[in-house]
């Protein structure tokens, strides 16, 4: 069971701030970038070769992010668990955006998985599933970031390495590397498969 309704948790941040970072909680644009800087520097520069898929990826603004960048992909799939979401993402963008529950239905394949800040709210178990669906769905790797620490939080999930290793560990991650220290409770991680 989720630790809060995640549903209500977006739509009243879209009420309040629309169609932007702010409206999928995120703390600004600059704070969304930061992550989304980190995400690409693990992805190859030449990316017109590979498909991505771009996992809990509310109004799409990580596409957004790669094109403000130069950064052509072969294929873009957005996924988000909220048909509103989809729809105003749908709206905005000229991508396909898949409304689909990670955590319970299977993801199509593609080189990459990237997900930015959507486990943020799941259960540790809902984080695993969430985890080794992208995984299993990537043919390269899957890269994803995350509240980081000891923190406890009736609201968020922060994630420790002895979790995330113990993750890698059950899907037999040939790789794990870690990106630290651009943001204050923040990590992003690169579980590859080739």
């Amino acid at each position: 069971m989720p630790r809060i309704d995640t549903r209500k948790f977006y739509l009243s941040a879209i009420k309040k701030h629309g169609v932007s970072a702010k409206g999928v909680n995120w703390l600004s644009k600059e704070n969304q970038e930061l992550r989304f800087k980190e995400i690409l520097q693990l992805l190859p520069y030449v990316l017109n070769e590979y498909s991505l898929g771009d996992a809990g990826c509310g109004f799409g603004d990580f596409y957004s992010y790669l094109i403000k960048n130069n950064r052509q992909l072969k294929n873009y799939l957005g996924i988000d668990a909220h048909i509103e979401i989809v729809e105003l993402a749908s709206a905005n963008r000229e991508v396909e955006i898949l409304h689909l529950d990670i955590c319970k239905e299977s993801v199509p394949i593609k080189d990459y998985y990237v997900c930015s800040g959507a486990l943020n709210i799941l259960t540790y178990f809902e984080t695993h599933l969430f985890i080794q669906n992208c995984y299993n769905s990537s043919r390269k790797a899957f890269i994803f970031n995350t509240l980081y620490g000891d923190k406890e939080s009736e609201t968020y999930n922060y994630l420790q390495k002895d979790f995330i290793e113990s993750i890698a560990k059950k899907l037999n991650v040939k790789k794990v590397i870690y990106k630290e220290g651009y943001l204050e409770s923040d990590i992003t991680v690169m579980f590859v498969k080739k």
